[in-house]
């Protein structure tokens, strides 16, 4: 079992946890994930790890409610424990050699942007993060990028907040003012990675997509957790766990991972309902 030690709400569908589980945090790096189960009868998750203090032993994740088992797991609380917490799983992102780097996270996905632009400021890199939400009651984690960005822009579609516009705002005006960056790293909604991906593209600078597919065994086996690359002519079948979860932006189908990320919407949805029915019994 895996101790709940920090519980916050980050917004009224964002929730932040640090779990005791030392050698995942022993071991764990900026990009990897871990698969959890809530209970014994559980489904498995996967989380991108968002952090983690090796001193402590505990490793943090923020996560959505969307789910059944995001329900289950954020009606714990600290001092409830997690039944399984595996990792850490996953390639790390490749930061060696990088001096100036552009963040790009959407929603969530600034949870698994986070300790990467962390990870690049203590190494002395110049990191300039853009980070986007649909309104201001959901921004998340400013104060935190503010630290480790030399450079921020915050921006919000309907411009309740920071900057009025999507992520791809700023990061066209830095292009078309010459700007250059070693990488841009992107991690967010399918959609905001593939159009982050069309407006570098042009640069010819590295873009690092971050892909979290549907995923069940977090090996490889299961093949849930499938994507095509396109690579010098050729339609190449990679999996996330093992191979990613960081991919060349530019070499992605994004088209076919947002298709097959809609298979299941209907089910999760149904699923969501059922569980907050049954709390709402439990309650009464």
């Amino acid at each position: 079992m895996y101790k709940i030690v920090n519980k916050q709400n980050l917004n009224p569908t964002v929730t932040l946890m640090d779990i005791q589980a030392p050698y995942v945090a022993a071991k764990a790096e900026a990009g990897q994930f871990i698969i959890l189960r809530v209970d014994a009868d559980g489904e498995r998750i996967p989380l991108t790890v968002a952090g983690y203090d090796r001193e402590k032993g505990t490793v943090r994740i923020i996560f959505q409610i969307v789910g059944a088992t995001t329900e289950k797991l954020n009606h714990l609380n600290a001092g409830d424990s997690i039944h399984d917490f595996v990792g850490p799983l996953g390639t790390p992102t490749k930061l060696d050699g990088l001096k100036k780097v552009c963040i790009v996270g959407g929603g969530v996905g600034c949870a698994i942007a986070l300790p990467i632009a962390e990870k690049l400021h203590e190494m002395g890199c110049n990191v300039t993060s853009i980070i986007g939400f649909r309104s201001k009651d959901i921004v998340i984690l400013e104060d935190e990028f503010r630290k480790a960005s030399d450079r921020l822009f915050l921006m919000t579609d309907d411009g309740s907040y920071g900057r009025h516009g999507n992520v791809c705002v700023p990061l066209n005006e830095m292009f078309a003012e010459g700007e250059r960056f070693d990488e841009v790293i992107t991690i967010g909604p399918l959609i905001m990675m593939k159009f982050v991906v069309k407006a570098t593209q042009p640069t010819g600078i590295p873009c690092t997509v971050s892909m979290n597919p549907i995923m069940i065994d977090g090996t490889g086996m299961c093949g849930g957790c499938r994507l095509t690359l396109h690579r010098d002519g050729e339609n190449i079948t990679k999996f996330a766990c093992v191979d990613g979860p960081d991919f060349n932006g530019y070499e992605v189908d994004f088209d076919e991972a947002m298709s097959r990320g809609a298979t299941y919407k209907p089910f999760e949805r149904e699923a969501h309902e059922r569980v907050c029915n049954l709390f709402k019994q439990e309650v009464k």
